[in-house]
């Protein structure tokens, strides 16, 4: 999915932009991935499946024990440097050279490790012995270096101007659903023991992962740039509402179940109907009250907005002075916009008729 989404992107990003690092970034990144998945399934299929082996499998199980180092510090520089191609500030130059210099030393440790590789299937052929397995430690330290690359993001959304706000919006986006997607398959799902919760974290992480050079192409390119906010709103609504009326529907048949083995003294399927028609009855009201709150405590401006122009309709239908009204109207205006100059021209009606006299 990396290979082939970030190849697609990429190659769109550089053939429009290509003084721009980001699409060239692209490119290598899928490039380096693809790699990695060639060799790993060359090499599996080489040496589990001996009757119809193919040559060389060894060398490219060893391949795949560390160029995807240098996949992961080409991730660290795309969030770096993105959307504009220049670092944040000067301040994050040594963070670049640190990550360019440690990443020979890093990719030549992971490709000496003594110890399993490849799944655990094949030990290190070029591992030497003396050395420690660093594997691990190596991956771990890589992905520390693509977390705080991709901080950077919060130091260039504290002095982003509007248009780059939503570009970094873009990439947020993405790469939420991915963490969400993570937590809920390697972390949630081993507590409760949910097959759900585990098919739900893999399909977040797909779509997060195929999502991100989609989202980050688009924020590049300015296509549809505010429609992220509709996006989000739409998330933080319709999420936080499956996330209650799942809690709501489980414990709803906890309780109707208690009370059915109270009175009947044994469990019935009438609770899991009994909890669906409540959570039904339930759907609209709730959404509306969450979308609410979500309107009103992160898109407060937008929320006081909307109720000023539904007073201002309300008022329209009873109002008939049209001295009052166009006061009324430039308050509106003011409030709502907030335009730095306004002015108000009303096209009377007897200047409209002497203007159709003089015409004749």
């Amino acid at each position: 999915m990396v290979a082939v989404g970030y190849s697609t992107v990429g190659a769109i990003v550089a053939s429009r932009l290509p003084h721009s690092p980001i699409g060239w970034l692209f490119c290598a990144i899928a490039f380096i991935f693809g790699v990695a998945h060639f060799t790993a399934e060359y090499a599996t299929y080489s040496l589990l499946a001996p009757s119809r082996s193919l040559p060389g499998g060894e060398a490219l199980a060893w391949l795949n024990s560390w160029v995807w180092v240098g996949g992961l510090g080409l991730v660290v520089f795309l969030d770096l440097l993105f959307p504009d191609g220049r670092l944040p500030s000067a301040r994050w130059r040594w963070f670049a050279w640190f990550t360019a210099v440690v990443l020979l030393p890093a990719a030549t440790l992971a490709a000496l490790s003594p110890g399993l590789i490849l799944s655990s299937t094949l030990h290190n052929p070029l591992g030497i012995e003396g050395l420690p397995n660093t594997s691990k430690a190596i991956e771990a330290f890589m992905y520390g270096l693509v977390v705080v690359g991709a901080s950077s993001m919060l130091w260039r959304l504290r002095h982003a101007g509007k248009i780059q706000r939503q570009q970094i919006k873009w990439f947020a986006y993405a790469t939420v659903v991915v963490l969400v997607g993570v937590i809920l398959k390697n972390t949630v799902y081993p507590a409760v023991g949910i097959t759900w919760v585990w098919w739900l974290g893999l399909i977040l992480t797909t779509v997060g992962v195929v999502g991100s050079p989609i989202a980050m192409g688009l924020a590049i390119f300015r296509y549809r740039l505010y429609q992220i906010d509709i996006l989000i709103n739409r998330t933080l609504v319709y999420g936080s509402l499956t996330v209650v009326l799942a809690a709501l529907y489980f414990g709803s048949i906890l309780v109707f179940q208690v009370l059915f083995r109270a009175f009947t003294g044994h469990e019935s399927q009438l609770a899991v109907v009994a909890s669906t028609l409540t959570i039904a009855a339930l759907f609209e009201p709730l959404r509306r009250r969450i979308q609410s709150f979500i309107d009103r405590r992160f898109y407060r401006r937008k929320y006081d907005a909307r109720k000023t122009l539904e007073a201002f309709s309300s008022k329209l239908r009873t109002e008939t002075d049209l001295d009052t009204l166009s006061a009324d109207l430039i308050d509106v205006i003011r409030e709502t916009m907030q335009p730095r100059r306004l002015s108000l021209w009303l096209k009377l009606e007897e200047r409209a008729r002497e203007g159709r006299h003089k015409k004749k």
